[in-house]
């Protein structure tokens, strides 16, 4: 374990070994680690390859997450308890080291979503439903079942979070990265739009959600999906994991491909005797996907300008034309189009 990679590491090569040999109850013959590339996370996560005495000819792999801070019961094992009770597919934990901030899981492979539809292009559909299908169990049965104790029931998208949202990309990109010289004007006339926003999608009624339910968080495993990073589940409108899936940075859907996802959604609701009236869930699904674009931004940027990770600039442009595109497609939101143009130029649709 001599990878430079893992110096942040709080393990050593003899506490892996240790701990496989406990756990595969027999000799680790070989060990190797690395450190895996997150996304946009404070958690730092490895991959330990091993080698047993009894089966030489046989790799295999567990995964390591190492918490930002010691915690004695990370929302991670919290979350992950609560779906796999649903059957959600998440990954299985194998033992968690409290001391040590470790949570040791299982390995759903490098196969995200993303790249099967690179790889597969003529299933996008099928994929993105089977991840769709997944989303009907958050809004409804985890809906339904979740309690007061799990760590998502108290959290919500209310107007405060949303707008922290906003407040944290007008910092970040348009401060940051856009050097923006705007006056004081200008800048209240922009947060009193986006407040406006916030205010609305706030009001909604509230299901269980991902909070950041897109192509990198969910990976293909075994021919089956598996979700990965819900440890910061929040109840929220039923449309903000569809726009996490559905306006996604990383891989952007043909808008046919979209409309034919959103009626799956809508279908597969209302055969579950869920009412969807149309016109208010397509309204509040682009309003949704403004915010949560515009909050993207903000992450990205300050990856960028703050934490020196550049990984993220080539998404910048595809998520500024998902914001482009709902402003000019809602007639609804065009309260909010000539102040956010006012700072982020590019915007400006006339």
């Amino acid at each position: 374990m001599e990878n430079t990679d893992i110096k942040l590491a709080r393990f050593d090569k003899n506490y892996l070994i240790s701990w496989l040999e406990l756990f595969a109850k027999e000799p680790v013959s070989q060990i190797e680690c690395i450190l895996l590339k997150g996304d946009a996370s404070d958690r730092n996560y490895y991959r330990a390859k091993y080698v047993l005495e009894s089966s030489p000819e046989m790799s295999r792999s567990v995964i390591i997450m190492q918490l930002a801070k010691l915690e004695t019961e990370p929302n991670f094992k919290c979350m992950q308890k609560f779906l796999r009770n649903l059957d959600i597919p998440v990954p299985d934990i194998f033992h968690f080291d409290e001391k040590q901030g470790l949570l040791f899981l299982m390995d759903c492979g490098n196969t995200h979503l993303a790249d099967k539809i690179t790889e597969e292009p003529e299933k996008t559909v099928f994929w993105y439903q089977k991840a769709i299908d997944i989303i009907l169990d958050f809004h409804i049965r985890a809906t339904k079942t979740i309690t007061p104790d799990s760590p998502a029931h108290s959290l919500f998208f209310d107007e405060e979070k949303l707008m922290w949202e906003m407040d944290f990309m007008l910092e970040h990109y348009v401060q940051g990265m856009l050097m923006s010289v705007a006056t004081k004007d200008e800048k209240n006339k922009v947060r009193e739009a986006l407040r406006t926003l916030c205010k609305t999608l706030s009001k909604e009624d509230r299901v269980f959600t991902h909070r950041d339910y897109h192509s990198r968080n969910i990976m293909i495993h075994n021919g089956k999906l598996k979700v990965i990073d819900f440890q910061d589940a929040r109840m929220g409108p039923c449309q903000y994991d569809l726009t996490s899936l559905l306006k996604d940075s990383y891989v952007v859907l043909n808008e046919s491909v979209r409309s034919e996802l959103l009626e799956y959604y809508i279908e597969r609701m209302e055969q579950n005797g869920r009412e969807v009236i149309p016109e208010s869930f397509y309204k509040i699904f682009e309003w949704m996907s403004l915010q949560r674009n515009l909050k993207a931004i903000g992450t990205f940027a300050y990856q960028h300008k703050v934490l020196g990770n550049d990984r993220y600039l080539q998404y910048i442009e595809p998520t500024l034309n998902y914001i482009r595109q709902t402003l000019i497609n809602r007639s609804d939101l065009e309260f909010l189009s000539p102040a956010l143009s006012s700072l982020i130029p590019t915007l400006n649709t006339h």
